[in-house]
């Protein structure tokens, strides 16, 4: 394992919208923002975390990292304008009379997001990309470990500039009470748009849910009784792998072929190869219970819909279940009938599925214990999406050369999705496993075969 970058923090600055410019006068206090049963649900997350590496333009060529850093600055206060609420904190309303405990997000009180610049003076592009080892990239990132609870006293959103001797990374840490992939892609896109001074519709937009109600009153009297930190998250190994458009396309043919249908679609397709290439490094017995997780946003599957601009995150898992003998031992079931059992599983998520979850968490409210997620030894859970526009924030810059995440939510069966750098239904695979059972992995035919 090769180690990991010295990481120096040079300085660090708390950005609000422009707009808090305004005298007091001119100025209307934003209402609360009252979070859903989708978001309380993670309050024990960690933060989430993604970022860009970039190839450093030439100093020759007019580069300079002070003036890059002041736009960068200038650009984002311009956004957060638009996005006010990812300045602001969480906030707790408690009364004993009636008994009531609320969090909710306040946007006004706060010094604003925080923005770091840090240096890896010796650390090249080269250095963190050729050994293939995702945990290079956690020292380029703010807030580590830090929960979405902490939103109480940290920013709702850090941005960390770590230069490289040849690369340039930006890497975001938000509150992911606040926001999903969807939001949070979204935001990054109008920050890039704004540097660029091209113009951009973005904003924070929030709508009623349907059976949710607007307020929710939570059965706690002090955090203590619902948080939960991991102190040692296990020891896994993280590595990236490509998919290339072409071998994806040939899955879905595959896995369509053997279902006699055309509705298995490339995402599904491709995490069922996942299921069935860790389910068989892992070699559990056959009788054994295999569970995949898939975070599905909710937005186009409740009636009404929710807006693509919705700012939030309306997400829930979804799982498929089948024996270790279904999985991967039976001759007559392969890669399609996995493929199937995980199109079946998100079919069923539909507007009544979903409003029956938001009515039976309404009626008994809990906050997700971390520990839980990954509880069953025989699970994999796929985060973030290849359908995400990540390659689309340049910040001036050009293409970013790749993209990563840091070390929020990693444990053994973790999997983030990343669109291909070369578009065309490409996609980057991030997995987390034991170290044995990556060994194994990396020697799985099915599995070295996708990648072709």
């Amino acid at each position: 394992m090769a180690p990991a970058p010295t990481v120096t923090c040079v300085s660090e600055w708390f950005i609000k919208p422009s707009n808090d410019d305004l005298p007091r006068d001119e100025y209307q206090q934003p209402p609360p923002i009252h979070l859903t049963p989708f978001e309380l649900l993670f309050l024990n997350a960690n933060y989430s975390q993604k970022g860009l590496l970039y190839t450093k333009p030439d100093q020759n060529q007019g580069f300079s990292i002070t003036t890059f850093l002041d736009d960068l600055r200038r650009s984002l206060s311009a956004t957060l304008t638009n996005f006010h609420p990812l300045a602001g904190r969480l906030a707790t309303r408690k009364q004993s009379n009636p008994p009531s405990y609320v969090i909710y997000l306040d946007p006004d009180n706060s010094p604003g997001i925080k923005f770091v610049y840090a240096t890896a003076k010796d650390v090249t592009v080269s250095d963190i990309l050729t050994p293939n080892d995702v945990t290079l990239f956690h020292p380029f990132f703010d807030l580590n470990h830090a929960i979405n609870h902490d939103g109480h006293t940290l920013p709702l959103l850090s941005v960390q500039v770590t230069e490289l001797v040849d690369g340039i990374f930006i890497g975001g840490s938000v509150n992911h009470v606040v926001a999903d992939g969807t939001s949070f892609w979204r935001f990054m896109t109008s920050w890039s748009q704004t540097h660029l001074r091209s113009n951009t519709n973005a904003s924070f937009k929030r709508t009623p849910i349907e059976g949710c109600d607007p307020i929710i009153n939570l059965p706690y009297t002090h955090h203590h009784q619902f948080i939960e930190r991991i102190q040692s998250p296990p020891q896994v190994k993280e590595r990236f792998f490509q998919l290339s458009s072409s071998s994806i396309s040939k899955l879905k043919a595959k896995a369509n072929e053997e279902c006699g249908m055309l509705k298995i679609s490339s995402l599904q397709a491709v995490s069922a190869l996942l299921w069935r290439c860790i389910t068989r490094a892992r070699r559990p017995p056959p009788d054994a219970e295999t569970v995949c997780k898939l975070a599905t946003s909710n937005r186009h599957r409740l009636n009404p819909p929710l807006p693509d601009e919705y700012f939030g995150n309306p997400v829930n898992l979804v799982r498929g279940t089948a024996t270790v003998t279904d999985l991967i031992m039976t001759t007559d079931q392969g890669l399609g009938w996995a493929a199937l059992q995980l199109h079946e599983a998100v079919r069923k998520h539909d507007d009544t599925a979903v409003k029956q979850w938001i009515h039976s968490w309404t009626k008994s409210p809990s906050i997700m214990k971390m520990s839980g997620v990954f509880e069953h030894a025989n699970t994999i859970t796929i985060g973030s999406s290849p359908r995400f526009d990540m390659y689309a924030c340049e910040f001036g810059l050009g293409k970013a050369v790749a993209t990563r995440s840091g070390c929020s939510n990693k444990a053994d069966g973790k999997i983030t999705l990343f669109p291909g750098r070369d578009g065309d239904g490409s996609m980057g695979v991030e997995l987390c496993l034991l170290p044995q059972y990556m060994m194994e992995l990396e020697s799985d035919q099915e599995f070295i075969s996708a990648q072709k």
